[in-house]
């Protein structure tokens, strides 16, 4: 049986970019762990019996990071479905994309994080060691820039 998680790509823009910039005023969110090789990845988790998977992302999203689901907005129109194998068994994650309504809204970790970052894209995918990973935020980060 396949290890199934489910969370949420979160992006802010920043004020004080020009229009003409909007591609460069985008941060994303990355939680560093607190286990293991301290990876950053977004906020997700595994899927809780009787729970659907935007019910868990929206979970994991709030026990991760303190955020609220009334504090983003859920992007319509983009979900992504990641698969690679964990200890030899094979995991799905499945990612929404959803914005922060308040730029200076704070993220308050739990104890499975130690730190986290507002990155922009390329730094992003600098700390995004895996290639899927760092495929997602390219696409995203497309997908926000084709939508203006």
């Amino acid at each position: 049986m396949a290890v199934r998680a489910c969370g949420l790509i979160i992006y802010r823009r920043l004020q004080s970019a020009p229009p003409s910039k909007v591609t460069d005023n985008i941060e994303y969110l990355l939680l560093q762990t607190s286990y293991g090789t301290h990876h950053w990845t977004p906020p997700k988790g595994h899927v809780d019996p009787g729970e659907d998977d935007l019910q868990t992302a929206l979970r994991e999203t709030q026990e991760e990071a303190g955020l609220q689901a009334t504090q983003l907005t859920l992007i319509e129109g983009y979900k992504k479905e990641l698969h690679y194998p964990v200890n030899g068994k094979p995991k799905t994650v499945v990612y929404w994309l959803a914005e922060m309504k308040d730029y200076n809204t704070e993220i308050k970790l739990s104890e499975e994080h130690q730190a986290f970052q507002w990155l922009k894209l390329e730094d992003a995918c600098k700390f995004a060691e895996y290639e899927d990973m760092q495929a997602t935020l390219k696409d995203v980060h497309q997908f926000l820039c084709s939508r203006k």
